[in-house]
């Protein structure tokens, strides 16, 4: 055999002795310095949750997740989040959050959408006319009322309400998918106690009207309304109170004596007098 070949033989297994010793020190030296990632388990949504819907056991799944990475409000326990109402849309594969559930046992369908303190107002859309069939739950919008002013001289308007959330659009909780108009005879309002006697008074004495404006908005304008005679441009007189003169009493003017009659003597009777 020929010693060149053997020379070279040898040389290409010490090196390749070389190159695993090697790879086997780096490898165990990075196998010591990798820290273990403790892991917490997460409740996140099988299938989409519609707004309004009550959230059952079948419709949950747990998945680990690291501690840094565990969502503020998140829950890990099933008997947490069963039987609690939905009161905001959630997406499949979306975690359950605190924010996103109302109270256990605090009602079904739109009770658990009303924010407390609040109260919940239907207006027929027969009476709200503009942009009824465009409002959408979750948007916001003014309220206009129309009718006869308090001195029942003239009809006038005025807004009565401001940045009143849509809770719903008929028996809709929540907007269509692609943002598609709803056409509905009802639209439901979330007031305070005071506003909803603003606006069921409103009702009751005149015609309603929706202004839809952007949510963002939150600015309050205060307007004074306007009355018939501004749309026409007819400007009321308001008629001034002249004082009027004293009266200054006259004198009585009195009545002057009558004459006192004198007796004539008829004219025989001179003559007979002077014959005498």
């Amino acid at each position: 055999m020929d010693r060149r070949f053997v020379s070279v033989a040898c040389m290409s297994l010490l090196l390749a002795i070389a190159v695993s010793a090697a790879f086997y020190w780096f490898t165990v030296r990075a196998a010591s310095g990798f820290t273990r990632v403790s892991t917490r388990p997460l409740l996140v949504a099988t299938s989409a949750l519609p707004m309004g819907a009550t959230l059952k056991s079948d419709v949950v799944k747990t998945i680990q997740i690291p501690d840094n990475l565990f969502p503020s409000g998140g829950f890990s326990r099933l008997a947490e989040v069963v039987d609690r109402p939905v009161m905001t849309s959630i997406l499949a594969g979306e975690p359950i959050l605190e924010g996103r559930l109302a109270v256990r046992g605090s009602g079904l369908g739109l009770a658990p959408m009303i924010a407390p303190g609040s109260r919940a107002v239907s207006v027929r859309v027969n009476d709200v006319v503009g942009v009824a069939g465009f409002v959408l739950p979750g948007m916001r919008v003014d309220v206009l009322a129309t009718g006869r002013s308090p001195k029942g001289d003239t009809s006038m308007s005025k807004t009565v309400l401001q940045n009143i959330l849509v809770l719903s659009a008929g028996q809709t909780l929540q907007p269509e998918p692609k943002h598609q108009s709803i056409i509905t005879p009802v639209v439901t309002l979330q007031v305070s106690p005071a506003q909803a006697e603003i606006l069921t008074l409103a009702n009751q004495e005149g015609h309603l009207q929706l202004v839809l404006r952007n949510s963002s908005d939150q600015k309050v304008e205060a307007t004074s309304g306007s009355e018939l005679s501004e749309l026409y441009g007819v400007r009321r007189e308001i008629p001034a109170v002249v004082a009027s003169a004293p009266v200054r009493s006259k004198p009585m003017r009195t009545a002057a004596p009558a004459p006192v009659p004198t007796l004539v003597k008829p004219v025989e009777a001179v003559v007979l007098e002077t014959r005498n």
